[in-house]
């Protein structure tokens, strides 16, 4: 399709138009990068992706400032799906393709004040859908004609999300002040620790798509690989990459033969910090449905990320001691 690519001339023309006034004082809570004023407090979207390899290549992923991955069910060799949050999101072209939503998801996206875009979900959804904290948009985004199962037809763009926002009555800025998300270094931070993490290997976690992140030392990030190959954007070639990677080792609770289930992300746990080749042991805490979950050091002290995108990994405990960092 070509409206990403109309679409983002007209913004470079814009955007070169109004250099002269524009402010970038703001900070972007999601990331630490400085954003326009005028979207300082926009809240973000959370977008489902489908992970499945026939959903591949996708849309958009690139421009999203956190990117959640964790396994979808324990059936279908526990595939895996994306959640994309987006600080950005109002000029976005085509992006997905998007399904269905899990329970952890709804969880997570209430700490972030951001609106759940999604295609439906098993009924477990509902409770969850029905708090104060879960504005969604639920399908009838567009269909795009790719040759692929009608599945993986459906795509979220930006003005429709904004029109789709102001018919539901959800405000596009936040409900409530939001503060950065993270702890952020102040200027890019190598860790002390002996803990070398070029290659993040999540094949035997994630054992459908066989994740996997290798640091770039040309861009210091973490390149997103999986089913064998480099992540890049289905239009511009743009590759999925991450200047922060966070892994979080949580249990679950199988809620049926299907093989749906919840992740115990409400309560604490062991991780990693992962950026510029290093990696640290960590601890996560996450208080309440929209309490935000904190990452520790060792010594009690909450960590500071570098300024950039992150990967968060919701690994599931029972296959955590698989995780190879080297």
């Amino acid at each position: 399709m070509q409206f990403k690519k109309v679409l983002a001339l007209g913004t470079s023309v814009l955007t070169l138009l109004a250099m002269s006034t524009t402010s970038y004082a703001a900070v972007n809570e999601l990331t630490g990068l400085e954003v326009s004023d005028a979207i300082a407090n926009q809240r973000p979207v959370a977008i489902m992706v489908d992970n499945e390899k026939k959903a591949l290549a996708h849309y958009g992923t690139g421009e999203a400032d956190i990117v959640y991955e964790m396994m979808n069910s324990t059936a279908n060799g526990r595939v895996t799906r994306l959640m994309c949050l987006y600080k950005d999101w109002t000029n976005l072209g085509q992006t997905g393709s998007i399904r269905s939503t899990r329970t952890t998801n709804v969880i997570l996206t209430g700490e972030y004040n951001a609106v759940l875009v999604h295609d439906g979900g098993p009924f477990y959804i509902k409770t969850y859908l029905a708090q104060g904290y879960a504005p969604n948009l639920s399908g009838g985004f567009t269909r795009v004609k790719n040759g692929k199962p009608t599945e993986f037809t459906e795509y979220a763009f930006g003005p429709e999300m904004i029109s789709r926002c102001a018919k539901a009555g959800y405000p596009t800025t936040y409900t409530a002040a939001p503060g950065n998300h993270f702890q952020f270094a102040g200027a890019d931070t190598d860790l002390a620790s002996d803990l070398v993490a070029n290659n993040v290997e999540l094949g035997n976690i994630f054992l459908h798509n066989k994740s996997r992140l290798a640091y770039n030392p040309g861009t210091r990030t973490y390149d997103y690989y999986e089913y064998g190959s480099l992540h890049q954007d289905a239009e511009d070639g743009q590759v999925l990459t991450f200047k922060n990677v966070i892994l979080q080792n949580v249990s679950f609770n199988q809620l049926d033969k299907n093989g749906y289930l919840t992740y115990n992300v409400i309560g604490s746990g062991s991780g990693y910090y992962i950026t510029n080749g290093k990696a640290i042991p960590i601890t996560w805490s996450k208080g309440s449905e929209t309490a935000i979950t904190r990452f520790y050091k060792a010594d009690g002290s909450e960590i500071q990320v570098n300024r950039g995108k992150t990967y968060i990994g919701i690994c599931p405990s029972d296959t955590w001691g698989n995780l190879i960092l080297n």
